[in-house]
């Protein structure tokens, strides 16, 4: 049985290091599927943890403590990945063309800074289906979640952003022809 670790001490921490990183890389790559990031993210997992060397609790192992950092880099990761994916797909594809310019009302600060305080999962489905003009089948693809959970984020988000925004201000489509009269098209 190996020696127990102390919070705080370099030399212990050099010994987690060289007997927790080869565990903790193998698991990383296991979870990307990519060796070069899960070598960068087993580092900065390590750099975080040394950081935090001092006010580590030894009421667990402490290489259970550094998987969990590692475990929790990795998952940020994939889903930055994702989003620069996401980017790169729009790159690819292009904005697609619409009949009115969405730029205007997406560039609006106050859209802007209502936009960075929802979850960045929520703002990528209202960006890329109300600016960008994609449809959920679409937006589905682009970030790997089933069409349900798109209709889902898209529902979420409209209702943070409603809660920030001015009541003036509706991601909903406008009416074709508003009129304050009852008129009826249909037969009866």
């Amino acid at each position: 049985m190996s020696e127990a670790y102390r919070p705080g001490s370099r030399e212990d921490f050099d010994r987690l290091y060289r007997t927790a990183y080869p565990r903790v890389f193998r698991t990383l790559s296991a979870i990307l599927a990519d060796p070069q990031a899960a070598e960068d993210c087993a580092q900065d997992a390590f750099v975080q943890a040394f950081q935090a060397w001092s006010r580590w609790r030894p009421d667990g192992p402490a290489e259970a403590w550094i998987h969990r950092i590692a475990v929790n880099r990795a998952i940020s990761y994939r889903r930055s990945a994702r989003l620069r994916g996401v980017g790169e797909l729009l790159r690819r594809l292009g904005r697609p063309a619409a009949a009115t310019n969405p730029a205007e009302a997406a560039t609006r600060p106050d859209l802007l800074t209502a936009l960075r305080g929802i979850p960045p999962k929520l703002a990528a489905a209202i960006v890329l289906r109300h600016y960008h003009g994609y449809t959920n089948r679409e937006i589905a693809a682009a970030l790997g979640v089933s069409e349900r959970t798109v209709g889902t984020r898209l529902r979420q988000a409209a209702e943070l952003l409603r809660k920030s925004l001015e009541p003036a201000f509706s991601l909903e489509a406008a009416e074709a022809f508003p009129s304050d009269q009852q008129e009826s098209y249909a037969k009866r």
